[in-house]
């Protein structure tokens, strides 16, 4: 009496097996799992980019290329990502820039929230506040109190529109109550070698890209926007303890594929950047590179993502932020 239903399930499960199969074997050993980076090679982003890489590689034992795709304020990098096959095997590993993409740019080749499959957030990190070498303030109350007071002496260094250096510039501006002058720049770079040199007042951005130079002495540190001070640079204060009560700002990096990825494969990725997040974590790796690790699932990553485009937006808007 029980062997139809038996042979039924038999049927059911063989049914079921190549499909079990097929997840089971990703990422796929003959294939790479191809990391990109839509910022020149040797910056933040790229140096915590290859750290993943490196661990993924290990941990799956599939090779693992990470390329760099620079241009066009990281939607070149984007793009390649966007229109790659969505079999989870081409990746994005990006910044907070990645998700503002519509608000900063007035053509902008695709929308960061339907068009991409958030995978994971991997980490946070923390920016810091410089200026010229030349100016007398040392502490960040004292130099909010001589912006205030002279407006027209100061110019903030913007590496790049809608990334988290000018909306964190933006937020300390709106907090304190500041009228600055905003020199746009095309990266990181050149604005730091502006404010060693005296050109530009000011800037804002990652503590990693700013630490060497702040360091040496040729732009002055000020101030780190975490909640609490870094190990690298212990000795500079957080905003928080620097007069701004309430301000906090960080960047963070995540990765993301093509928009019809399968969920299957989704969650295989989550699990595996996790993982590899986790065991950098461990090594000290991340530390060295001033990121604090994230770990958290692909659903928490969207809702994470649609925060913080509503809170960049607001900051931009209320900034009378035009498009390029």
């Amino acid at each position: 009496n029980m062997r139809p239903i038996q042979m039924l399930a038999a049927v059911a499960l063989s049914a079921c097996l190549p499909a079990l199969a097929q997840s089971a074997a990703f990422p796929e050993r003959d294939k790479p799992l191809k990391i990109i980076v839509p910022f020149a090679a040797g910056g933040g982003v790229d140096a915590a980019a290859r750290l993943l890489g490196t661990q993924l590689q290990k941990q799956l034992g599939v090779t693992v290329v990470v390329e760099n795709k620079a241009g066009g304020s990281g939607t070149i990098g984007g793009k390649a990502v966007q229109t790659a096959p969505a079999d989870g095997h081409t990746l994005l590993f990006s910044a907070a820039t990645q998700v503002l993409a519509k608000q900063v740019l007035s053509a902008p080749p695709y929308d960061p929230q339907t068009d991409f499959a958030p995978v994971a957030r991997t980490g946070t990190a923390p920016l810091l506040l410089v200026v010229a070498p030349a100016k007398a303030q040392a502490r960040l109350s004292d130099v909010l109190g001589a912006v205030k007071q002279q407006p027209d002496k100061w110019t903030a260094g913007i590496p790049a529109a809608g990334a988290p250096s000018h909306l964190a510039t933006l937020l300390m501006a709106k907090q304190a109550q500041l009228k600055l002058t905003f020199v746009p720049y095309k990266g990181t770079q050149p604005a730091l070698m502006d404010v060693a040199g005296g050109h530009t007042d000011l800037m804002l951005d990652s503590m990693i890209s700013l630490m060497q130079m702040a360091k040496s002495g040729k732009v002055k540190p000020i101030a780190i926007t975490s909640a609490k001070r870094s190990s690298l640079m212990p000795d500079v204060p957080t905003f928080k303890e620097s007069g701004l009560p309430t301000f906090a700002y960080e960047s963070w990096y995540g990765v993301w594929a093509p928009r019809d990825t399968p969920a299957d494969r989704i969650a295989a990725l989550n699990a595996a950047i996790n993982t590899a997040t986790a065991e950098l974590a461990k090594a000290g790796a991340l530390t060295a590179l001033g990121i604090e690790p994230v770990t958290e699932s692909a659903a928490q990553f969207r809702a994470f993502i649609a925060n913080d485009v509503k809170d960049g937006a607001e900051l931009l808007k209320d900034a009378g932020f035009k498009p390029e």
